[in-house]
């Protein structure tokens, strides 16, 4: 069974706060994924992120968006083959998803009704409420199904 790389930036590199706080927490989403029973392909894609980032040599806002990049990326994979998540994966995507998919529509409703498109914004709150009820919802699924990470990751 293969090993996973271990994250190993110069601390010189990571002077600024939000390069230490992604640093952080993909040092903890690497922690998290050693307990997991993950494919030795999957290891492989993910130590050569890991090299990528180990082997940089930039600073702040560019190894910010460097670290936020290869992140995505390995959560976009877990996700897609192995159905695995962080905590408030859904949460945070039924909240954009809930304004736009339920809340535009009921604020338009509520416009029409009153004659007044000023009304929109009334839909939005109720539109996040309901993604946020949704995303809650497939959050704890994930759970009991063991397919949450404990890891949450904050951008």
């Amino acid at each position: 069974m293969k090993k996973m790389s271990t994250l190993r930036l110069n601390p010189e590199l990571v002077a600024d706060k939000r390069s230490e706080l992604l640093y952080q927490q993909l040092k903890a989403l690497l922690d998290e994924l050693e307990k997991k029973d993950i494919s030795d392909q999957t290891k492989e894609t993910i130590n050569q992120q890991v090299g990528v980032i180990n082997s940089t040599s930039l600073k702040d806002k560019a190894l910010s968006k460097l670290l936020k990049e290869k992140q995505t990326g390995i959560l976009k994979m877990l996700e897609k083959e192995y159905k695995l998540v962080p905590k408030n994966y859904y949460h945070t995507m039924w909240l954009a998803a809930g304004l736009a998919t339920f809340g535009l529509p009921i604020g338009i409703a509520f416009g029409f009704l009153l004659g007044n498109m000023a009304f929109l914004g009334i839909g939005l709150p109720i539109g996040m409420t309901i993604g946020m009820a949704l995303g809650a919802s497939m959050d704890k699924k994930a759970e009991a199904e063991g397919r949450q990470l404990d890891v949450e990751i904050k951008y």
